[in-house]
């Protein structure tokens, strides 16, 4: 069933969008609305259309079917320049001539704002992105996180409706991509603009947006807050790729169970409740959480995940008891 969600008071509406690649439906009857002042994510797998999505959007690429509205204002047809709406690209797209204010102060130009008014803006962006101090360096003297600022600055400095942002944290390393998602998440609610990003990282998805729109083969398979798409996934491919999740399925389970790794409780005595014998297989220490990792008698692979203290007190080979709560098992659609 393909999810249709349009609202009034949406920035941004999609309906009934459609793009194909010769033989290949990229995008395939998608509607969904983005709300004024959200922080909206698409995730997904390579390949499952969120990134056509995006071009679609911005108008780099132009559906083969349905309609675009921002702002109320049909711009299905209207060219990528002439939408209110900025993108900031996955490999930042900065001028290599040109030093940090210049690119900053590019599409300033091309509207042809005024010098004073320009040099107000730049500065502006500088110390919203804090990079005062380093408006003359160019690109090559960045580091991925400055260049990663000032392609944010340069996106924003034409006060779009609507930001796009390509996996704006891909090229970043660990520590910087959490330190950044602070960053941009900070720097949204501080302006009020309408953020859009695409992304395959479901840690960046849950953790910057307030709504997330899981795609799969080019359509909407959950729309919904955090917290819902992690905790009431409907579906098994939404709780298999958003997060870790051990599915249980046979004569004792009411169709297809979902359990989150940190909902399966351990024990070496059986429990109440339905438990299954499993032999521990190995056990991964990642500082004050450990992934216990078993292996059923028929097979079955399952993951749980304890806080270091309680998982040192297993061992390797060890036979446990693996049981949850009924609260805590989501049914799903197989």
């Amino acid at each position: 069933m393909q999810i249709r969600l349009l609202t009034a008071m949406a920035l941004l509406e999609i309906i009934e969008a459609e793009k194909w690649f010769g033989a290949v439906t990229a995008v395939d009857r998608v509607s969904l609305s983005v709300e004024r002042g959200e922080f909206f994510a698409l995730l997904g797998p390579s390949g499952c259309g969120k990134t056509t999505l995006l071009r679609l959007i911005a108008g780099f690429e132009m559906p083969d079917g349905g309609r675009f509205l921002i702002d109320g204002v049909d711009v299905t047809a209207v060219p990528p320049y002439a939408r209110p709406v900025n993108m900031m690209f996955q490999s930042y797209a900065l001028f290599p001539h040109l030093d940090v204010a210049a690119n900053i102060a590019f599409g300033l130009r091309q509207e042809g704002m005024e010098r004073r008014r320009r040099e107000a803006r730049i500065a502006e962006m500088l110390a919203l992105v804090q990079m005062q101090g380093l408006e003359r360096r160019r690109p090559h003297e960045l580091s991925g996180g400055q260049k990663q600022r000032v392609a944010l600055a340069r996106a924003l400095a034409k006060t779009p409706k609507l930001l796009l942002l390509d996996e704006p944290l891909a090229a970043l390393d660990r520590k910087l991509r959490e330190e950044t998602r602070l960053e941009l998440t900070g720097i949204q609610q501080r302006l009020g603009t309408t953020f859009l990003v695409v992304t395959h990282d479901q840690e960046e998805a849950l953790g910057m947006a307030s709504r997330v729109a899981v795609m799969n083969e080019g359509r909407l398979a959950q729309i919904g807050a955090p917290a819902e798409i992690y905790e009431q996934p409907n579906s098994r491919f939404v709780a298999d790729f958003v997060g870790a999740v051990n599915l249980f399925e046979g004569d004792a389970m009411p169709g297809l169970v979902a359990v989150r790794p940190e909902k399966l409780r351990l024990s070496v005595e059986r429990p109440e409740a339905l438990a299954l014998a499993a032999t521990v297989v190995s056990i991964s220490y990642q500082g004050g959480q450990s992934t216990v990792h078993l292996e059923t008698g028929t097979g079955k692979k399952l993951r749980a995940h304890l806080p270091s203290a309680a998982a040192r007190a297993l061992t390797r080979g060890q036979t446990v008891w693996a049981s949850w709560q009924p609260e805590d098992g989501v049914i799903l659609q197989k």
